[in-house]
């Protein structure tokens, strides 16, 4: 139960690394799955479930983190004349730009949200999001209200983790790029996942969150066999300014 969540990403893992290429993945499932699992180990400390869960959680944010580092790094290598975007404000000093413009801390600029060029700009957003939602669960944890409302935000999350993968698949018309093995250990993990949330009767977060996961799964092997089966002509869209494809 602990590791069952990270096997399905080392398939994946092992293909990015081999071809040095990560288009057919898409980072924002990493996001996904950080969010995620943060809040839930904020809602342990409101309403405490099974440790397993715990530590389930605490491996995922370890194995997402390495997969974005992974990926950032292949990314990198494979443009040229990129322009670095970061979390926090340009350093001056940074041999990578010149003449940074002035700029604010942080960079909110959407279109370059989560499309770091360093690995550290992703762990530095990954602990402002933890101390904030931290800081405010610590004032809130009294109430029973916000606990309940953590833990639905932190399941239904989850259960959003195939959706950017999804999308990137329909955007590229093929699922190129992106491991079925991985897939197929989602969907398997989250039905035996499913399955453990109901006959050890953990809070009902958990099984809609385990639920709304096996469809999503569902709707991607669809994909698998539609865009094998009947090859189409992907959706055309602006190019990324950062980036050749970038989700």
């Amino acid at each position: 139960m602990v590791f069952g969540g990270v096997v399905p990403y080392i398939p994946q893992y092992r293909h990015i690394r081999r071809t040095q290429n990560a288009e057919g993945f898409s980072t924002y499932v990493c996001l996904v799955l950080l969010v995620a699992n943060i809040l839930r180990i904020l809602f342990w400390f409101g309403r405490r479930f099974e440790s397993p869960l715990l530590w389930q959680s605490i491996i995922m944010i370890i194995t997402m983190l390495l997969m974005l580092k992974l990926c950032t790094e292949v990314r990198v290598s494979n443009e040229l004349n990129v322009k670095r975007r970061s979390f926090a404000a340009a350093d001056s000093k940074d041999e990578e730009i010149k003449a940074p413009p002035k700029r604010s801390y942080l960079d909110f600029d959407l279109n370059y949200f989560w499309h770091w060029s360093k690995f550290t700009d992703y762990v530095q957003c990954v602990l402002t999001f933890t101390g904030v939602t931290g800081y405010i669960t610590y004032l809130w944890l009294d109430s029973s209200l916000f606990v309940e409302t953590l833990g639905f935000l932190a399941v239904f999350t989850e259960a959003m983790l195939g959706v950017p993968q999804l999308y990137r698949n329909y955007q590229n018309r093929s699922t190129e790029g992106m491991s079925i093995k991985m897939v197929l250990m989602w969907s398997s993990g989250d039905t035996f996942k499913t399955v453990y949330f109901i006959l050890n009767q953990a809070p009902f977060q958990f099984s809609i969150c385990g639920l709304l996961q096996v469809f999503v799964d569902i709707a991607i092997l669809l994909q698998v066999y539609l865009y094998s089966h009947y090859p189409q002509k992907p959706v055309s869209h602006t190019a990324h300014p950062a980036s050749t494809k970038a989700l």
